[in-house]
C-alpha cells in the first residue's frame, strides 16, 4: 500500500520536471537495491497552447504578403486585405487548440538492501534501460527521486 502511495506522490513530480543528466544536483540520500520489476508506461496530458498575439500578427503579415501577389490596383489591395485577415484567423485558431503530449515513463519496483520495496515512476531515458535483477541506486533530491544503474 505504501508503494502505491509513493507512485501517486512521485508521478506529478516526474511528469512536470524532466531530469537533465548533464545538470549537477545535490543528492540528499542514496539507497542501493535491485530491480524487482520493470514496467514501461505512457502518460498523456492535454496542453493548452499559449496565446501571446505574436503568432496572429505574423499570420496576418504572411497572409498579406501572399495576398499581395494576386491582382492589380484595387484587386491587389483587396487580395492583400483578405490574405491578412485569413492569415491572422488561421494563426489565431492554431493558438487556441489543445494538444496532446505523451510522456514515456518507466515504473521500477526496487528491493533495497534493507529489504524494503520502493516503487518509483520516472521519465524514460533511452540511455538508461532497466531489467529485472539490475543493481541500482535510488537518488533522493530536494525535488524528487531518480533511479540510476549502480556501477
Amino acid at each position: 500500500m505504501r508503494s502505491w502511495l509513493l507512485v501517486l506522490l512521485l508521478l506529478p513530480l516526474t511528469v512536470s520536471a524532466a531530469y537533465n543528466r548533464n545538470e549537477a544536483r545535490v543528492v540528499n540520500k542514496v539507497v542501493y537495491g535491485e530491480v524487482d520489476s520493470v514496467r514501461y508506461i505512457t502518460h498523456q496530458e492535454m496542453v493548452q497552447s499559449t496565446v501571446n498575439g505574436w503568432e496572429t500578427l505574423l499570420g496576418a503579415a504572411v497572409g498579406g504578403l501572399i495576398g499581395n501577389q494576386f491582382g492589380d490596383g484595387r484587386g491587389r489591395e483587396l487580395a492583400t486585405a483578405v490574405g491578412a485577415i485569413a492569415g491572422a484567423s488561421v494563426a489565431h485558431q492554431k493558438q487556441n487548440q489543445l494538444t496532446s503530449v505523451n510522456y514515456k515513463l518507466v515504473e521500477l519496483l526496487v528491493k533495497t538492501e534493507e529489504g524494503q520495496l520502493v516503487d518509483i515512476v520516472q521519465d524514460l531515458d533511452s540511455n538508461m534501460l532497466f531489467s529485472r535483477g539490475d543493481d541500482v541506486r535510488i537518488l533522493y533530491f530536494d525535488k524528487g527521486v531518480r533511479v540510476d544503474q549502480a556501477y
